[in-house]
């Protein structure tokens, strides 16, 4: 079951560049449901308790994000897993990009 995650009160920071997802026995890139190339970006989230670092799969193209930069997530979702005696929740999205830039700032 997925569960979508409501990102409105969160800052999202990115945190190391997006890397394909590879199977661990084979090596090879993993693709999702439709064959589409799956791709993982480390985000630093900032809400309203301790800062988290999460791994977010997306499928297609790597999204155009550097680490530190400020990063806008859409379609996040979680999703529990259990594998013998491991348990963890999966977290995917639609699209994760550069966050816009603030359109306040005064030259000086």
């Amino acid at each position: 079951m997925r569960l979508p995650i409501d990102t409105s009160a969160m800052t999202f920071v990115v945190a190391g560049a997006a890397e394909p997802v590879r199977d661990f026995e084979s090596k090879q890139q993993k693709t999702d449901e439709n064959g589409v190339p799956l791709f993982a970006v480390a985000l630093m989230v900032l809400g309203d308790t301790q800062p988290e670092i999460i791994s977010v799969k997306l499928a297609g193209e790597p999204p155009a994000v550097a680490a530190g930069q400020a990063a806008k997530v859409a379609g996040l979702t979680a999703t529990p897993w259990t594998m013998g005696d491991r348990s963890g929740i999966a977290f995917r999205a639609m699209k994760v990009e550069p966050a816009a830039a603030s359109s306040g700032r005064q030259a000086g």
